[in-house]
């Protein structure tokens, strides 16, 4: 009985192996056979998906590709911060929060591009995947694209709006006095290349048109900077939703007993009507209802680009994954932004669809954002370079109920965190002394909404999480 490649993997559980067997059972033609990467990067996503449980957002794109592959229901950035937790994940690192670009590593290091690209792919960087777009440009197959030379602005509206961040022009009416930026939020009656993200997947598809026909398999990176700030997407996409009906957070006060320097990011006060405003009710809503647009207006370029993939017959022989790269509050405890070590700054989805591994796949076990790129490898068949920091979570794309790590680790400006299956806890030192500490247990209280790091019957758990950060993540298996 003859049994093609898909099916025997498929049959043996073990995923896509990188070296294919050409038609007469030899290694000939293996890097014609080796799996392409879509691998879609998403600024300031946390999982507010409808694959997440989240029935308010409608993501039904992303959702698909949830649905033919493993939604990773508890993974963690290791660095709140988006230039930081793309260096850690393109270089497989544990980096600082400090580190926005590769520029300054200390350790020797193979990034994602390069490596696939020293094993016959074709690199494509498209939109924001590094911070910054000239970072380890060598290491692609082609200059990095973006629609504009840059993203982040400086100076007046007009420097600022040059590229296009805002369309109507009813906002250049109003701008912050501090920063001469426009509204934190704007609903242009525009079509969806209008805005960055519409321009990233029209390169996209263009892109994966070209290299169907070169022989060669591809790491194609595609950065969407919505939902990142500011929140500005087709009118269309807020329509899709009713302001009435947004729900507000629920704790919208500060954790109880924080007694720790934990803060959320000023970075929305930089664009005009937020400030005081975000004390008020109409705010909540509108900035919830702006987050959801922007989550819709991507989710739709990311079907766009994933039916592409289909139509040209790409589908069946692409791996898929979907990040954001750190998590987002969204008014709880009256936060807006990243910027700390609560459980939403560092919670962020992750979605891998690759042929050969289940469908419809959950698993609820802890992973992090390094472990992406030795997973990428094993998916492949190439061999994980020694400088990574992570561990391949392929095994439970098969056996998502598996023994796993039994914790993570994130880093922020001046203090570390553990995750374990049930705590999160921060400390902060100064010198070799712990000066601040936050615990929240996560089985009686998910929002987070007091921290029991002082109290007494914590102690025992608070010293086993402390000599843990101290082992930090090679103790971990």
């Amino acid at each position: 009985m003859h049994i093609n490649r898909r099916g025997f993997l498929s049959t043996m559980g073990l995923g896509l192996l990188g070296v294919a067997l050409g038609p007469s059972g030899s290694a000939d033609g293996a890097k014609a056979k080796r799996p392409n990467i879509l691998f879609i990067a998403v600024d300031d996503l946390r999982p507010q998906l409808g694959c997440y449980g989240h029935t308010e957002t409608l993501s039904p794109n992303i959702d698909k590709i949830a649905a033919a592959g493993t939604v990773f229901q508890r993974a963690y950035c290791n660095v709140p911060v988006c230039g930081p937790s793309r260096v850690s994940v393109l270089t497989g690192i544990r980096t600082s929060s400090r580190q926005w670009s590769t520029g300054n590593l200390k350790t020797k290091y193979t990034t994602l591009p390069l490596l696939f690209k020293q094993n016959g792919y074709q690199t494509i960087s498209n939109g924001k995947v590094l911070h910054n777009m000239s970072d380890r440009a060598g290491d692609w197959s082609q200059p990095p694209w973006r629609s504009v030379a840059i993203y982040h602005g400086k100076g007046d509206w007009a420097g600022y709006n040059a590229y296009g961040v805002w369309q109507d022009k009813k906002s250049g009416e109003t701008l912050n006095p501090r920063t001469k930026r426009g509204p934190y939020c704007e609903s242009a009656d525009v079509p969806d290349n209008a805005y960055q993200d519409g321009k990233v997947a029209d390169k996209t598809i263009a892109d994966l048109k070209r290299m169907k026909t070169s022989g060669k398999p591809f790491f194609l990176a595609c950065g969407f900077w919505r939902p990142h700030l500011p929140f500005n997407a087709p009118k269309k996409y807020w329509d899709m939703y009713k302001r009435k009906d947004v729900a507000m957070a629920t704790n919208r006060f500060a954790p109880k007993d924080l007694n720790a320097p934990c803060r959320t990011s000023g970075e929305i006060d930089g664009y005009a009507l937020s400030g005081k405003r975000k004390a008020t009710d109409d705010f909540h809503r509108q900035a919830r209802h702006a987050y959801y647009a922007c989550v819709s207006y991507v989710d739709a370029q990311i079907g766009r680009v994933v039916k592409a993939l289909d139509t040209l017959g790409l589908a069946d022989n692409t791996i898929i994954v979907v990040w954001g790269d750190h998590g987002w509050n969204l008014g709880e405890h009256n936060y807006w932004g990243k910027h700390n070590t609560l459980n939403n700054s560092l919670h962020a989805p992750l979605i891998v669809s690759a042929p050969g591994t289940k469908k419809n796949n959950r698993t609820n076990r802890l992973v992090e954002f390094v472990d992406i790129y030795p997973s990428l490898c094993e998916l492949t068949g190439l061999t994980t370079p020694g400088h990574v920091q992570g561990k391949s979570f392929v095994p439970l794309m098969n056996n998502p109920k598996q023994e796993w790590k039994s914790a993570v680790f994130a880093k922020w400006s001046g203090c570390n965190a553990v995750k374990t299956d049930r705590y999160l806890y921060t400390e902060w030192k100064k010198g070799q002394k712990v000066t601040h500490r936050m615990l929240f247990d996560h089985k009686t209280d998910p929002q987070e909404n007091t921290n029991i790091a002082a109290a007494s019957e914590s102690k025992e758990t608070v010293d086993k999480l402390s000599k843990l950060l101290q082992a930090g993540w090679k103790s971990i298996k």
